[in-house]
């Protein structure tokens, strides 16, 4: 599909349905608040306590969205990991971590700031689709 993604119904209606365009009709799930998936780490659950109240709320997170928001919630717990590992290595000195010298004495980009990059990328992406981002609530 080419344009804009669909905003979820939920959403439209808490916002107010500003172009008067009709609003589809989505199944309707009824469920309790999901459990979250068993191999979450601790920032992850952490995340997801915080979270998931809320959105079940507001009607925007049901059992059959619980993968998705897992996703989200696996990735905070991922660049958050990723983001202490480099405050750790930028204690002694902060350019190392930044950069490390190859055996050949050529210097790359510490792999850590790349997985942290990705991670925080994810994050972006999975609060788009619940509508966590000030620019998704703005649309």
């Amino acid at each position: 599909m080419k344009g804009r993604k669909a905003k979820p119904t939920k959403l439209r209606v808490l916002e107010g349905n500003r172009s008067r365009t009709p609003i589809p009709k989505e199944p309707e799930v009824e469920s309790g608040l999901p459990e979250p998936l068993s191999h979450l780490d601790a920032y992850a659950l952490e995340e997801w306590n915080r979270l998931a109240p809320g959105l079940h709320t507001l009607g925007l997170l049901f059992d059959v969205d619980r993968a998705a928001f897992s996703a989200y919630c696996q990735a905070y717990s991922r660049w958050r990991h990723a983001e202490e590992e480099l405050q750790k290595l930028a204690e002694p000195e902060p350019l190392s971590s930044l950069i490390l010298k190859t055996t050949n004495g050529n210097f790359i980009q510490q792999p850590l700031i790349g997985i942290a990059n990705k991670a925080m990328a994810d994050v972006v992406r999975y609060s788009a689709e619940f509508g966590l981002t000030p620019s998704a609530r703005a649309r």
